[in-house]
């Protein structure tokens, strides 16, 4: 008998590492069992950001929680090729050789771009997609008629920017960043310490690639139920929340069928700052997702 258990923990040992080696891109944790849910966090952060949506959903035997941490965050070694590409791929690779009957996907941010690019490119493999404070276009925000190619030379402007800062002046600015994402000291602390402990050329790269890039047409090729959780009380200094409901309404405007939901109380990190409340919305919305 413990001759076979010994045995079958080894294989599972191996069977853990070719599936890691099949995905370099990123690091998953399994939790629980039932449907899958898989949960991407964003830039620069650990996968234990879901730490309390796993405890929420991945406890009961309903749903298995698959947590990433994304290569070059939080302290996973970073890749040579372009990390959201990659992660985008090998996470269609992972869903096939799973056998992952159209999985809900829940991403936050960066995360929340990486579930629109899978849910456009594979429309076929997701369930139901549930994206927590991103949009299609971040970089058309201010100058919604901006081309591609404009786009493109903002990002690369930002980005050569960002990469002549000194480590003191990029440290700097990554808690400035956090401190008007986050409310609660402790959790920005949290997520401080993953970023300090990510590749920061991995970082860079990642946000000028969301940056660049414009989803607002692709998003039309989504076939899964979506709801976007989006938060205005961080930016309520620039714009009312009217106007900031209505960027994420015009920018989702061609996701057929698309539900906005926009939180009072919460920053950016809303896992955080509401999780209650977007529990519930996360709750209603897939009871009511075929």
């Amino acid at each position: 008998m413990l001759i076979k258990t010994i045995a079958a923990f080894a294989a599972t040992m191996i069977l853990g590492q070719a599936a890691a080696a099949d995905h370099p891109a990123f690091k998953v944790d399994v939790t629980g069992t039932g449907a899958p849910i898989i949960l991407i966090p964003g830039l620069g952060s650990s996968g234990s950001v879901w730490d309390g949506t796993v405890a929420h959903y991945c406890g009961s035997g309903k749903h298995q929680c698959h947590v990433l941490t994304l290569a070059g965050f939080a302290g996973q070694p970073a890749i040579k090729e372009a990390l959201l590409p990659a992660v985008e791929q090998q996470l269609s690779a992972y869903i096939k050789d799973n056998k992952f009957d159209r999985p809900v996907i829940i991403g936050h941010s960066l995360g929340g771009y990486l579930g629109m690019k899978l849910a456009s490119n594979h429309p076929e493999q997701v369930g139901s997609l549930i994206i927590v404070d991103s949009l299609p276009a971040l970089g058309a925000v201010q100058l919604p008629t901006i081309s591609r190619e404009q786009l493109k030379q903002q990002a690369d402007i930002m980005r050569a920017s960002m990469k002549a800062q000194d480590e003191a002046a990029f440290k700097a600015g990554q808690l400035r960043a956090l401190r008007s994402m986050i409310t609660k000291q402790e959790d920005i602390a949290h997520v401080l310490a993953s970023s300090k402990h990510s590749d920061r050329d991995t970082i860079i790269d990642s946000v000028s690639e969301i940056m660049a890039t414009d989803l607002r047409d692709d998003i039309s090729r989504i076939k899964a139920p979506t709801l976007v959780l989006g938060t205005w009380v961080a930016y309520k200094d620039y714009a009312p929340k009217a106007a900031i409901t209505a960027t994420y309404t015009t920018q989702y405007a061609k996701l057929p069928g698309v539900k906005v939901e926009m939180a009072d109380t919460a920053r950016h990190f809303i896992m955080y700052d509401d999780p209650a409340w977007m529990y519930d919305r996360i709750d209603n919305f897939l009871n009511r997702a075929p």
